[in-house]
């Protein structure tokens, strides 16, 4: 590296190297051996903000970027899945070269000089095209021989019907791999090629695998001698190689085999990573003392108990009884509740609520949306009845408050649930993201409960536990079945309970398919269906992928889905809420009671739209997925989803299990113009063919991978896991955590400030992306 001081550029101006700054001061600088220092300080400031397109903001990032494909020097691409306006970087030989409009000694043509060369993967061609000075054309000329080898890397485009690279960067390579000559040439070059096999990695348009190469190879002589932040025995348990050595076989891989010796050991740090930090949490936890919340006799529980209805499920009494057993612990409870739709989770948390309360204590409950926040704190106070009405004189012996608290509360009603939260009037607050703002301050706040946990991160629990005096007890919910392997890696620092048992009294729900191109005729006999339904005294849900036909989008961005939709980029728009509910008022449902709900609509419109609805005021409600979950309507029978291709697995199966909870049969009727045989209808056809959660949530995340499965607001990004597919890795994950606990437990390991560092890192970029969500 001595020597290089500044940029080092190809002859064409293009593909050229990092800039780089003298070795000498790069080993001067104290903190540059670490993995987070930024990527300016190794490669200059313009070639770190092309790898920032990348995602690439550390030495560390980028050598964790691993090479999408590596190529040996036989083998070549296969040119027949090359798709248009894709930037690719092909390995291909030279099959002909041609220049166009080359003057003679002293003449000029008029005409652009071009070199047109067909290369091949000796099945099928692909063209490229070069434009420049005559003498450029006869540099190209002498490197692209007939013959040769070479990468080439551009955007694929379309030219009188045929697949060409327009003035593509190239390398030609020999026959050792090697690079000997090309567009994109410079010294760094054989950093990606010396080796056996030679790495391809993701590129943008200005930003070539080659660049990224050099740039790779500047980063693994910077940390070249770096100590490894995993001790050795624990890299011993975990078979894994040293962490130098692991990036060099990555990156400059002599064999394939000893690439998969470095990527596996990626994987586990990845894993190891997470599962250390999941660990140290939990430790974190236990160290820190609870209130003990004590079940108490004779107090509001037992009052609430004894008005039940129903007789509890055997799940939800074994459920209840953890609970109460872990509130009663000096260390805070730490535990995620996951069951089926519909198997009476919220009774299950309102109870251990209750607990708190005659223990003194305050429970909050933090809903992703305000309908379904709404929906909670209505159904809490009905559940309650007197029991919700403290200081009244109707309210019952030990009874407590129940307040509301949303972003879109007047100011009034504002300070009067603040005032009730403060003073402790209000024993359970129910509320949005609007729990987290500053001003909301608890009298002794006991138990945190999270409603559907795959809309919030971890540090949006943190963040509503930190208002609490002592560490409050937490209780996470999700009505969407998580697989096992998804658990361990998202909420490894929680325990898990599941409940599968529905309650009796739950109706047998058949979900239909119904091809709109090729079953028009059943259009119409779902909208018939809904008529029936209304005239035998029912209800019914349509749902649409988004609000309005006036917006760009397709849909469902601008729905209040969680983006887990699918919309082809050939698909028509789909049906919105604004345009189906007029449609059908005036059509199809004529004389019927239709309303609309949508996220749009003022707050106050939203709860009266909803309370007509659930009083049976309403006959059918045109609605977006705002009534995924929380909404509990025991009349309503049939559900129609537009585009139901739209929607992901889990939340099909959410807007399903609006229907048929009141013993009356069901029906949903999935609507799409999906074709036979695409992923999308599949998703369908697996929906339709189950009402079991967990079965679906395995199809789900076979589908869609972890990233989609987790959301945006789990990981900050579409997936927080690099390497790590936690489908295919869960033995990896397993393993993982079962060193991460011995490492915490152990009274060395727990200090090692290696480990410490690793745990610190997560936690870093946790919170940063949380900010840039907030």
């Amino acid at each position: 590296m001595a020597g290089r001081t500044g940029a080092v550029k190809d002859k064409t101006g293009t593909g050229a190297a990092p800039e780089v700054r003298p070795a000498d001061a790069l080993w001067r600088t104290p903190t540059f051996r670490q993995l987070d220092a930024r990527l300016d300080a190794l490669v200059g400031g313009r070639t770190a903000t092309q790898l920032e397109g990348l995602r690439l903001r550390t030495v560390g990032d980028l050598l964790h970027l691993v090479p999408r494909k590596y190529f040996s020097g036989t083998e070549l691409s296969d040119l027949s899945t090359l798709q248009p306006e894709e930037e690719v970087a092909v390995l291909a030989e030279v099959r002909s070269v041609r220049a166009h409009n080359l003057p003679s000694a002293g003449q000029h043509t008029g005409r652009k000089p071009r070199l047109e060369v067909v290369v091949t993967d000796r099945r099928g061609y692909l063209t490229l095209t070069f434009f420049g000075t005559p003498h450029l054309i006869r540099y190209w000329q002498n490197d692209l021989q007939p013959g040769a080898r070479g990468i080439f890397a551009g955007k694929v485009r379309v030219f009188n019907q045929t697949l060409q690279l327009a003035h593509p960067d190239f390398v030609i390579l020999g026959d050792d791999g090697t690079v000997v000559g090309g567009a994109a040439r410079n010294e760094d070059m054989a950093k990606i090629t010396g080796s056996a096999l030679v790495p391809i990695y993701p590129q943008t348009g200005k930003l070539r695998t080659w660049t990224i190469g050099s740039c790779v190879g500047l980063a693994l002589d910077a940390v070249a001698g770096r100590p490894d932040p995993v001790p050795e025995a624990v890299r011993r348990e975990a078979g894994v190689v040293e962490l130098g050595e692991a990036f060099r076989a990555v990156h400059q891989p002599q064999d394939r085999h000893r690439a998969d010796e470095g990527l596996e050991r990626l994987r586990f740090d990845e894993a190891f990573a997470l599962q250390l930090t999941m660990a140290r949490r939990r430790a974190d936890a236990a160290a820190h003392g609870a209130t003990p919340r004590p079940r108490r006799s004779g107090g509001l529980l037992d009052a609430f108990d004894a008005r039940l209805p129903f007789v509890l499920t055997a799940g939800q009494v074994e459920v209840g009884d953890l609970l109460f057993e872990e509130l009663a612990r000096p260390t805070p409870m730490q535990r995620l509740l996951q069951g089926e739709v519909g198997s009476g989770k919220t009774l299950v948390a309102l109870r251990a609520m209750l607990a708190v309360v005659d223990a003194g204590g305050q429970a909050a409950l933090l809903a992703p949306t305000e309908v379904l926040a709404t929906q909670h704190r209505h159904t809490i106070a009905r559940m309650l009845g007197d029991l919700a009405e403290v200081g009244t004189l109707g309210a019952a012996e030990h009874a407590t408050g129940v307040v509301l608290l949303t972003g879109s509360l007047g100011a009034a009603r504002r300070r009067a649930a603040l005032a009730e939260v403060a003073s402790g009037t209000a024993g359970l607050v129910v509320g949005t993201h609007a729990l987290l703002s500053e001003d909301v301050a608890f009298a002794d706040l006991g138990l945190v409960v999270v409603d559907e946990q795959h809309r919030f991160g971890v540090e949006q629990r943190a963040a509503l536990s930190a208002k609490a005096t002592a560490r409050p007890h937490v209780l996470v919910m999700t009505a969407t079945p998580i697989p096992r392997s998804v658990a361990m890696t998202v909420f490894g620092d929680l325990e898990t309970s599941t409940l599968r048992e529905l309650p009796a009294g739950r109706a047998e729900v058949t979900s239909v398919v119904v091809d709109v191109r090729r079953q028009p005729t059943w259009v119409d006999r779902a909208w018939d269906r809904v008529r029936e339904e209304v005239a035998a005294g029912h209800q019914a849900y349509v749902v649409c992928a988004r609000i309005s036909s006036t917006a760009k989008d397709k849909g469902p961005a601008v729905s209040d889905g969680d983006g887990s939709g699918f919309v082809p980029e050939d698909a028509p728009p789909a049906a919105a809420v604004e345009d189906l509910y007029a449609e059908l008022a005036a059509g199809a449902l004529s004389g019927v009671r239709v309303e609309m709900l949508h996220g749009q609509l003022p707050a106050d419109e939203k709860d009266a739209v909803m309370a007509r609805f659930a009083a049976g005021e309403t006959d059918v409600l045109v609605a977006t997925t705002v009534i995924e979950v929380g909404v509990d309507v025991p009349n309503a029978t049939v559900m129609v989803i537009c585009d139901a291709d739209r929607f992901g697995i889990s939340q099909l199966h959410q807007l399903r299990g609006r229907i048929g909870r009141g013993g009356h049969t069901g029906v949903c009727l999935l609507l799409t113009q999906a074709e036979p045989g695409t992923p999308a209808r599949e998703r369908l056809t697996a929906v339709a063919g189950t009402r079991d959660g967990f079965a679906l949530a395995e199809v789900d995340l076979e589908q869609r991978r972890e990233g989609d499965v987790l959301g945006s607001s789990q990981s900050g990004r579409r997936s927080s896991l690099r390497l790590l597919r936690v489908l295919d890795d869960a033995d990896l994950i397993a393993q993982a955590r079962e060193i991460a606990v011995r490492c915490v437990a152990d009274p060395v390991l727990a200090d090692d400030p290696g480990l410490s560092d690793i745990v610190t890192d997560v936690e870093r970029r946790a919170a940063g992306d949380w900010l840039e969500r907030s």
